[in-house]
C-alpha cells in the first residue's frame, strides 16, 4: 500500500512538470520567467565603430545589434557602442581591438590592406560576388574559415558584420565619356575598386565619411563613391556633383563585426552562439533595410538636378583586365591573398551559371 501511494504521488509530480514544460513551449502560454544559464556570468564589451553617432543603417544597425545580444542574453552580455573618435579614430578600431585596448568593433575590412592585402576580399571586389553570392561563401565555400585564419594572426575573431547590397558607381562633377576623362581625377574610393580605377589613370584617396562632402565641395575630390542612393541622399553629393554612376566596384560589400579574440575567448559557449546569431541577424536585415531605403531615396534623388549614368563600355572592358591585373599583382606577392582570392573566385565561377539563369534570366523577364 505505501508503494502505490509513493507511485502515485511521484506520478502526480511527473504529469505536473510535463504539463509546465508543455504549457512552456505553448505559443498561447509562454513562460512567465525566462532561464539565464550565465546570470552570474556578466561581461561587458566596447565596441568602437568607423561611422558617426546614430549613422543611419550601419550605425543604427550596430546599435540595434548590441540592443539584441543584451535581451537574447539576459542581461549577460552589455554592449556598449562607441562612434568614431569617441574612443579611437575611424580607421584605429583594427589595431585598438587587436592589442586589446577596446573589445571589439564594426566597419569594413578593406580598410586594413595595409595589414594585409588579403582583407579587401572580405569587403568584396569589382566585378565580384553579389550580397546573397558573399554571404554563401563566407558560410558554406570556406571564406570564413580564412578570415578567421587571417585574423587569428591579429588576434581577432571577425563575424559577418552587415551587407550594403550593390553600390553605385559614384558622383562625379563632370560626365565621363572616355577614358581620356578618368585621368587625374581625385576620387574619393578604398579597397580594390580604388586600385582598380588607378589603373585606369584615376587618383584615389581614402577618406572618412564625416569627411568627404567637405572635400568635394572644396574641389579637394572630383568624383566620390559612398554606398547607394539612401546614404547618398544624406550626405548632400548631388547639391555638388551632377552625374550619377551606376555600380561595379561593389556588388556586395559585406561589413566585419570583430571581436578581441582574448576577450571572445573568455565568453561562454551559449555567449559566443548568441553573438554569432545575432550578428547574421544584423547581416541579413542590413542587406534588406538598404534595399528598402534605396528605393525610397532613387525616387527622391530623381526629381534632383542629377543625371543616372553608366560607364561606357570602352571604361568597364579596360576595369575588368585591370581588375584581373590586380588580382594577379597581389597573388604574386601576397601567398594570404592568393589563398583568399583562390577561393572567392572560383566559387564565384561556380555559381556564376546559376546566377545567371536564376537571377539574371528572372530580372531580365521581369
Amino acid at each position: 500500500m505505501k508503494n502505490r501511494r509513493e507511485f502515485i504521488k511521484k506520478t502526480a509530480l511527473v504529469t505536473a512538470g510535463s504539463t509546465l514544460f508543455l504549457a512552456g513551449c505553448s505559443d498561447s502560454s509562454p513562460p512567465t520567467k525566462s532561464v539565464n544559464i550565465n546570470k552570474n556570468r556578466k561581461t561587458r564589451i566596447s565596441l568602437a565603430t568607423s561611422w558617426p553617432a546614430n549613422f543611419p543603417i550601419m550605425g543604427e544597425g550596430i546599435s540595434r545589434f548590441a540592443k539584441r545580444v543584451g535581451v537574447i542574453s539576459g542581461g549577460s552580455i552589455k554592449i556598449k557602442v562607441h562612434p568614431k573618435n569617441e574612443l579611437v579614430p575611424a580607421f584605429g578600431v583594427f589595431d585598438a581591438t587587436s592589442v586589446g585596448a577596446i573589445d571589439a568593433y564594426h566597419s569594413a575590412s578593406y580598410f586594413y590592406k595595409g595589414k594585409n592585402e588579403a582583407f579587401n576580399l572580405f569587403t568584396g571586389f569589382p566585378f565580384g560576388l553579389t550580397a546573397t553570392e558573399m554571404n554563401a561563401w563566407i558560410d558554406f565555400g570556406g571564406g570564413m574559415e580564412i578570415w578567421r585564419e587571417l585574423y587569428a594572426k591579429h588576434n581577432l575573431v571577425p563575424f559577418k558584420g552587415g551587407n550594403t547590397d550593390v553600390q553605385m558607381g559614384g558622383w562625379f562633377k563632370k560626365e565621363i565619356n572616355t577614358l581620356e576623362d578618368l585621368k587625374g581625377l581625385k576620387m574619393r574610393i578604398p579597397g580594390l575598386g580604388g586600385e582598380v580605377f588607378a589603373k585606369l589613370g584615376v587618383k584615389p584617396i581614402l577618406l572618412p565619411p564625416g569627411e568627404i562632402f567637405v572635400s568635394l565641395e572644396r574641389n579637394m575630390l572630383d568624383a566620390t563613391e559612398w554606398l547607394g542612393p539612401s546614404l547618398d541622399i544624406k550626405m548632400g553629393f548631388a547639391k555638388v556633383a551632377k552625374n550619377y554612376y551606376t555600380g561595379w566596384h561593389e556588388p556586395g560589400s559585406m561589413l566585419s563585426l570583430v571581436f578581441n579574440k582574448k576577450k571572445f575567448d573568455k565568453l561562454s559557449d551559449e555567449q559566443k552562439m548568441m553573438i554569432e546569431m545575432a550578428s547574421n541577424e544584423l547581416n541579413s536585415t542590413m542587406a534588406t533595410e538598404f534595399q528598402y531605403e534605396n528605393a525610397k531615396a532613387l525616387k527622391e534623388i530623381k526629381k534632383l538636378d542629377v543625371t543616372i549614368r553608366s560607364f561606357p563600355k570602352e571604361i568597364m572592358e579596360k576595369a575588368r583586365l585591370a581588375m584581373m591585373e590586380v588580382a594577379k599583382e597581389k597573388s604574386a606577392k601576397s601567398a594570404d591573398f592568393k589563398l583568399a582570392w583562390e577561393s572567392a573566385y572560383a566559387f564565384m565561377e561556380e555559381n556564376r551559371a546559376w546566377s545567371d539563369i536564376g537571377m539574371r534570366a528572372y530580372l531580365e523577364a521581369r
